[in-house]
């Protein structure tokens, strides 16, 4: 009788009549309100009004008949099962929430580094705020630099990049390389007003180095990440230098005695290749590769050049060149750069014998600085001009002059200098023109362009420690 009496309740209090107008207007808004934020789930016992609006229906219904009270029967229901009234609700409710706060938390920690990298961009690294920071030229340079830091410093093997540092190399790089779309060059172009008369107006593009180098760049990057992906499966490994002597040890250990190729780069980690070294198709494929790596860091390095040379020169750098060439490139090289009828730079570098990627290096800054000592002697009387422009100026008498034909045979020393030596650091001029330039076009695709130049380098050499692994192993 009583679950009777309770079904029947309960079906005349699930239908109830639409409340007139009048109790719309009645309800209190908070009332209302209060009754929207916990409403229950569609399986539990739904019920569409405020707990005000029940106790004046009750009220009415217990003035105007003898009828048991419908808010009684509403609270047998509730206590009858409990539970399953809120457990329900209360898990969606919660996962929604928890939802809501991962999100809101990614947006968060995103939006506070793009403050960070925002703020010290206008405060050009000079976190005092004291207007003695760099500008901004260079403080762009320097975050992307700092970037490739942290995205692939620690990358020092053939493998895929981490999704959390991929996600944080595209965010970041999209941000500093946005400023691009903003750089424009602007040139007159003729429209017809509707009478049909000609007039020129301004209009802007984007400017012409950006708009050829930049897409490019974007090309490679691409490309090499690529590369780095295509290593998830592979038939080598790596061991740190310090574990080796210990796995070489364990009982069925197949590793081989690994030949060093550089002693001094002693936390690189060494490439392992199994018993009789890899297979033909993946030394084929290693090779390619290979190529491919080394054709990107052949772009990169060209456009790095050519971006450094469009860079003027600072005037501290010129103030500080030696007053004679001869002195500052050594007798040796100004000898055979002077009495050579024929000179080759190549042969030049084979005399020298030079040892190590510090001593070239050191060659190299030496060469570059007696090449600007002569050019300035040579043009004299074109100091403000660039040396193409002053070539094409000088006549044929002047272009037998012994300053020229020296900052000529410099010029191409130095060119193979950096063509025998690609992972040559940057010269004494070079990082100079970095530190000066104030021109942020400039400084994004000279900074972008040095940066993928070293990956693909780093790709390039930690194949080739595979490939001589490969060959070690085969020739035992």
């Amino acid at each position: 009788m009583d679950n009777l009496s309770i079904s029947d309740e309960a079906s005349e209090f699930s239908h109830p009549s639409p409340p007139s107008s009048l109790d719309q207007t009645d309800t209190p808004a908070t009332a209302r309100t209060g009754y929207t934020s916990s409403m229950m789930s569609v399986d539990s016992f739904a019920y569409y009004r405020t707990n005000s609006g029940i106790s004046e229906s009750a009220d009415e219904n217990a003035c105007s008949s003898n009828a048991p009270s419908p808010l009684r029967g509403l609270a047998r229901l509730v206590s009858r099962n409990p539970p399953s009234l809120s457990r329900l609700g209360m898990k969606q409710h919660q996962k929604m929430v928890d939802d809501k706060t991962d999100n809101h938390e990614t947006s968060d920690l995103e939006a506070e580094l793009m403050k960070e990298r925002f703020a010290k961009l206008l405060l050009g690294e000079d976190m005092s705020g004291g207007g003695k920071g760099v500008c901004t030229a260079v403080s762009i340079s320097n975050a992307i630099t700092n970037l490739y830091a942290t995205v692939f410093g620690q990358n020092l093997r053939l493998e895929p990049l981490q999704q959390e540092k991929r996600t944080l190399w595209k965010r970041e790089m999209k941000c500093l390389l946005s400023v691009c779309d903003y750089i424009v060059e602007f040139y007159t172009e003729t429209q017809n007003l509707p009478n049909g008369s000609p007039i020129e107006v301004m209009a802007s593009r984007p400017r012409a180095d950006i708009y050829i180098n930049l897409p490019a760049l974007k090309k490679l990057d691409t490309m090499l990440i690529e590369i780095l992906d295509s290593f998830e499966e592979t038939e080598f490994w790596y061991e740190e230098q310090g574990n080796m002597s210990i796995s070489s040890n364990k009982p069925g250990s197949s590793f081989r005695k690994v030949v060093h190729r550089n002693e001094e780069k002693w936390w690189v980690p060494v490439p392992r290749v199994p018993s009789g070294g890899i297979s033909k198709a993946s030394r084929v494929d290693l090779r390619h590769k290979r190529d491919c790596a080394n054709q990107i860091h052949k772009a990169a390095m060209a456009i790095n050049t050519s971006v450094l040379a469009e860079i003027e020169i600072p005037e501290s750098y010129m103030a500080a060149l030696p007053k004679s060439g001869r002195a500052s490139v050594g007798d040796t090289i100004y000898r055979y750069m002077y009495n050579a009828e024929k000179f080759s730079p190549e042969q030049l570098l084979d005399n020298l014998k030079i040892s190590s990627e510090h001593e070239a290096l050191e060659i190299a800054d030496r060469v570059e600085a007696s090449m600007y000592t002569w050019r300035r002697k040579a043009c004299m009387s074109h100091s403000k001009s660039s040396w193409n422009m002053v070539k094409d100026l000088m006549s044929e008498d002047e272009k037998s002059d012994k300053n020229y034909m020296l900052a000529e045979r410099a010029d191409s020393l130095l060119f193979s200098l950096k063509h025998r030596y690609p992972g040559l650091s940057q010269t004494s001029l070079d990082t100079c023109k970095i530190q000066c330039n104030r021109d942020v076009g400039q400084s994004i695709l000279e900074s972008y362009s040095r940066v993928l130049e070293g990956l693909a380098y780093n790709i390039v050499a930690w194949i080739e420690d595979v490939l001589y692994a490969d060959t070690s192993e085969k020739g035992q």
